[in-house]
């Protein structure tokens, strides 16, 4: 590792920009990758992102882009992966570097399709990072909010708390605050299920459901992200800190919560596709839910909400019906 590590930062979208906002409070300099050459392009004329955050301007001198990944994680030492889920095996199906000897820390708050893997355990298993050089960044923390420099608080994960501490340094400005666990699967696995609640919340609203009945559903979707991560990786955790409760509440309550505005067209009566395309935005937690349904096959934890809205977005469900049915299960 360099005296003065590179980071990079991977991903053009809302997160990545704000995590690069955070960054260049605290670092010399990043790269920035993205796909678009137009977009980067835009980027060194203009010094924003036109797409995502628009209103944040980045100091560009500080910030070498690419739109060639290999290169990015090749100059780098840290890598912060922010490419929805979804993507993410297409982005790192051309790279030709060894990621063995790279810190590697998602933002991603989802798990890679037809793999049924969270993140770390995919960059584990397929490229040999160790456990202890991968870190796990979660919320509370909306981008949007980022932007507007509101306080926010983030958890910085890691089985070594050593490198935890100093990637929450790098992060940390007066408007953010940062603490460390050593919990990765517990933050991963419950930063997926959020979005699949927040799903859930926006179902409910878009059907009509009020603030009464969203609280009884978070409340008992906190208890099954307990019941799940416990089953997957029993250690002594407080499922009431913000990295659990927090996030799943403001995924599931916030204006900002694309995974809430998602669910929130479907209860309206849109179909998969059609909410997709006009979100224009990529909604993790329709992706989580089929990966939690074929994992739970396994450890057969008891997780109403979540085969709700599996059944809802893949059995193609009415949402009328299968909620009604929930709130049976509710207490």
């Amino acid at each position: 590792m360099s005296k003065n590590p590179k980071i990079a930062v991977l991903g053009g979208g809302s997160w990545a920009t704000a995590i690069i906002k955070m960054l260049l409070e605290n670092v010399d300099g990043i790269n920035w990758y993205m796909r678009s050459k137009e977009k980067i392009k835009f980027i060194k004329q203009h010094k924003h992102n036109n797409f995502y955050l628009s209103s944040v301007t980045l100091d560009t001198n500080k910030i070498v882009l690419f739109n060639d990944i290999s290169k990015a994680i090749e100059e780098s030492d840290y890598l912060v992966f922010a490419i929805p889920s979804a993507f993410l095996k297409d982005a790192l199906n051309k790279l030709n570097v060894d990621l063995e000897k790279k810190i590697v820390i998602s933002a991603i708050k989802g798990m890679v399709p037809d793999e049924n893997l969270i993140i770390g355990e995919y960059f584990n298993q397929c490229f040999n990072v160790p456990l202890e050089s991968f870190a796990v960044l979660s919320g509370p923390c909306h981008a949007e909010e980022v932007a507007l420099e509101r306080l926010s608080y983030l958890t910085i994960a890691s089985p070594d708390l050593k490198k935890a501490r100093t990637i929450a340094d790098m992060l940390s400005t007066n408007y953010i605050k940062t603490s460390i666990s050593d919990d990765i699967y517990g933050t991963e696995y419950s930063a997926v299920l959020k979005n699949v609640f927040a799903v859930a919340a926006g179902i409910c609203h878009g059907l009509g459901y009020g603030d009464n009945f969203n609280a009884v559903l978070i409340s008992n979707a906190i208890q099954e992200i307990k019941r799940f991560v416990d089953a997957i990786h029993p250690i002594t955790r407080d499922i009431k800190s913000s990295a659990y409760l927090g996030d799943l509440m403001v995924t599931a309550y916030s204006q900002f919560s694309r995974n809430r505005t998602f669910g929130n067209m479907i209860g309206k009566g849109y179909s998969v596709k059609s909410a997709q395309l006009e979100m224009n935005m990529i909604a993790e937690g329709y992706y989580a839910v089929k990966s939690i349904i074929e994992i739970n096959k396994k450890y057969m934890v008891n997780m109403p909400i979540t085969e709700a809205v599996y059944n809802i977005l893949y059995e193609k469900i009415s949402p009328a019906i299968e909620i009604k049915l929930l709130t049976e299960n509710l207490r």
